[in-house]
């Protein structure tokens, strides 16, 4: 198969697990592509476990769960050294190492465990007593919170999110899609547990060597650069996008492109991927809340604001 045909492929077979979720499962996928983790904010029993294990089982990758609570410690995530019979010290794996990690509410552990994870997630390693483990590769982490409950809970501060690629809501299932979901569980069976995978890790680890290739424009980096400047000067936003959001949306829009089958960057594809990519990452205005204004909203309209660089440039 050719890079197109895997994505196809991967995509498909998720879909035999997960229904509806078009859109969440094209940011995840991207979300491998341009080697970052997503954030999922979502009430419960949307889906978000079976598309954290589809992805894993597509992608023969292996598979963790975390299930975040306020006695998880950072060693269970990370790890810890124990003394041996010679006098020497073992590394015990965390539960980081697998390739793909459902990070589930993350929001209910205190805010030194969420440091632990998002740490790994932007260094690519585990680091115990001095020791640094790297990570098995591909390594992709889907983390949840719910937005309702508030209870018990941690918020993640903005510096955190801001090492999260994108952010996504799975959202309620249409009529439809709500009967086939009642078809699929009918005989009392777990679908995702009929998957088989599409790819193997190493043709993961291919296609997102492919995605580094997608051809980005200098006429689009000034289209991200601009679209990242107007979130800085927004009079409804107390805190702008950073140089790392600028970057993370050019990984996401290259993704995009790809999965896509193109191997350039289009304009569009840097609009479609600015509100995932870059509403966690801004701060509202207490004034613009009171106005009812969101993130996801501010975004869309700084980015269509923003003037569309010539192609030929």
């Amino acid at each position: 198969m050719d890079y197109a045909e895997k994505i196809t492929a991967i995509s498909d077979n998720i879909a035999k697990a997960l229904v509806g979720g078009k859109q969440g499962v094209t940011l995840a996928l991207c979300a491998v592509l341009a080697r970052g983790h997503v954030l999922i904010e979502d009430v419960p029993g949307i889906g978000k476990t079976t598309l954290a294990r589809a992805m894993a089982a597509s992608l023969g990758c292996s598979f963790g769960r975390i299930q975040f609570t306020p006695d998880v410690m950072p060693s269970d995530i990370v790890g810890f050294t124990t003394p041996s019979g010679d006098g020497s010290f073992v590394y015990r794996e965390g539960a980081v190492m697998r390739q793909v990690i459902l990070a589930d509410e993350i929001n209910r552990s205190s805010p030194k465990t969420q440091s632990a994870l998002l740490e790994v997630m932007q260094e690519g390693h585990a680091t115990v007593d001095g020791v640094s483990h790297p990570l098995p590769q591909p390594f992709i982490v889907l983390a949840t919170q719910n937005p309702v409950e508030q209870v018990g809970t941690y918020p993640l501060p903005e510096a955190q999110l801001d090492r999260v690629l994108l952010r996504v809501s799975l959202g309620y299932p249409g009529l439809r899609e709500e009967m086939e979901i009642l078809t699929r569980h009918d005989s009392g069976l777990d679908p995702t547990d009929s998957l088989t995978p599409v790819v193997t890790a190493e043709e993961v680890l291919e296609l997102q060597a492919q995605c580094d290739k997608v051809i980005c424009s200098d006429a689009i980096k000034e289209y991200i650069t601009l679209i990242i400047g107007e979130t800085r000067v927004s009079p409804d936003l107390l805190l702008g996008a950073s140089p790392r959001g600028a970057v993370a949306l050019m990984r996401a829009s290259k993704a995009l492109a790809m999965v896509e089958g193109r191997d350039y960057v289009l304009p569009d594809d840097v609009k479609k991927m600015a509100v995932p990519v870059l509403a966690h990452r801004v701060v509202m205005r207490p004034e613009a809340r009171l106005r009812e204004l969101t993130p996801e909203g501010t975004i869309a309209a700084l980015a269509a604001k923003v003037r569309v660089p010539d192609a030929k440039a």
